[in-house]
């Protein structure tokens, strides 16, 4: 939550695995029509009663090596389905990777477009104290006008009554006079602020914009690979099903003929023995041969452990709570993308239909349930816990167990379940699965660390 996986391609000449495919499969219809023809006439009822028909060596051989033919083509096949296997998980955890990469820059979408928000209700702001100030100079212009002259303090002093009225009036309009400077001054300093706030909104709005197609572009890349990683999947899936149906209907073939031959040979022993025989024990048919084990796929070199922990004691009501709330879940479906502090969710495409979790929903959502924000993602959820690390020996009910590529880059980590004690975790697994409890799986090569985040 990477490109470049491939398939297997098989070619179908004489010597390759679909060849032999061809002619294997071509003789299993043989040796069913056999058996076929050889259960019709063995179940047939006659006046006689007819012993049962005995499979000729050559029927028996053509079975044997039907079945054999078809487990060299699942041993073939198998490791070819290995390393496509392989390739088919790196594209989904390098999907589940950009899934996380989405959702820290949706993130910082959402900061900056509260910037923004913000930026432009200051800009309107702004643009109200200006045009308030500007009414202010125009009231005062349209004054001046009135009284015919752009200085009426001096029509004011002119018109006192007598000296001291001189002397008030002449106060007065000192003050009115420093106010008038004082409102210039201001509209002066609005027009700055409103030009400044002006742009900061814009600058906001377009980063916002910008970050937002970014977040927009690592989605329809995440998705992409997902959908791709699910659709080779499946038909790995299917093909190895095919594969082995295959297989167990040529076994089926040979047991058939191998149980007709036992029942023929009983029978005929019955007819030849004293006129009080005593049964023949019937020799059990030959198990079949098992199928080829598939080939390994090789193993990735095996991640630094964690050298030890940081965290404190646990808070046992928290874990507690996380652990309940967690357990409440079980049997809901996960879904990619899905769930969050509040609860399940319908996922993001391909799951957008499907309700449910993603790992770290599931353990944002527990944790929110004890009152404690662990962030969306796993890798935050690892790395806003960082200083709360736990050795593996150590680990107590509550804790967060992580999984992923390099030790030493978190941002490679790409799962995570719920401790819940007794080495056992809870967790949203994988698309087709629900919520479960599972094994800790700490001694996996891909078992990354663990963390406390109900420490004191």
């Amino acid at each position: 939550m990477g490109s470049g996986a491939r398939t297997c391609a098989v070619r179908g000449g004489t010597g390759s695995p679909a060849g032999v495919a061809g002619r294997g499969r071509a003789a299993l219809r043989a040796v069913v029509a056999v058996l076929v023809a050889a259960v019709a006439i063995g179940l047939t009822p006659s006046a006689a009663g007819a012993a049962p028909r005995n499979p000729s060596d050559a029927e028996l051989g053509t079975a044997q090596q039907a079945r054999a033919d078809a487990a060299e083509r699942v041993g073939e096949i198998s490791a070819q389905l290995a390393r496509a296997r392989a390739d088919a998980e790196a594209l989904h955890q390098a999907a589940l990777i950009a899934l996380q990469d989405y959702e820290d820059k949706q993130a910082a979408y959402d900061a900056a477009r509260a910037t923004a928000d913000a930026a432009t209700a200051a800009a309107v702001q702004a643009a109200a104290d200006l045009q308030e100030g500007r009414d202010d100079v125009a009231s005062f212009a349209r004054a001046s006008y009135m009284q015919g002259s752009t200085a009426p303090g001096i029509t004011a002093l002119l018109s006192a009554a007598g000296p001291a009225e001189l002397i008030e009036r002449a106060a007065l309009l000192e003050a009115a006079g420093t106010n008038r400077t004082e409102v210039v001054a201001e509209l002066t300093v609005l027009q700055v602020q409103a030009a400044t706030t002006e742009q900061a909104a814009q600058q906001a709005t377009e980063q916002a914009a910008a970050v937002q197609q970014q977040a927009a572009d690592l989605l329809a890349d995440a998705q992409t690979q997902e959908v791709e990683a699910r659709r080779q999947a499946d038909a790995l899936d299917a093909r190895e099903d095919g594969l082995q149906a295959e297989l167990q209907q040529a076994q089926q073939v040979l047991q058939g003929l191998e149980g007709a031959r036992s029942a023929a040979q009983e029978a005929a022993a019955r007819q030849s023995a004293a006129p009080a025989p005593q049964r023949t024990p019937t020799r059990p048919a030959p198990a079949p041969a098992p199928a080829p084990a598939p080939a390994p796929v090789p193993s990735t070199p095996t991640p630094e452990r964690p050298s030890g922990g940081t965290a404190g004691a646990p808070s046992a009501s928290a874990a507690e709570t996380a652990i309940a709330a967690a357990r409440s879940q079980l049997g809901v479906p996960y879904s990619w993308g899905g769930g969050g502090s509040s609860g399940p969710s319908n996922g993001i495409p391909p799951d957008s239909q499907l309700f449910g979790f993603d790992c770290s929903g599931l353990t944002q959502y527990a944790y929110a349930r004890a009152g404690i924000a662990i962030g969306g993602t796993s890798r935050d959820q690892w790395w806003l816990n960082r200083d709360k690390q736990v050795a593996t020996a150590d680990l107590q009910p509550g804790d967060l167990l992580f999984w992923g590529g390099t030790r030493s880059d978190y941002m490679s980590i790409t799962h995570v379940a719920l401790y819940i004690g007794g080495g056992q975790v809870i967790e949203a697994p994988d698309r087709g699965k629900h919520v479960t409890v599972a094994p800790a799986r700490t001694s996996s090569s891909t078992y990354f660390g663990a963390v406390r985040p109900s420490a004191r």
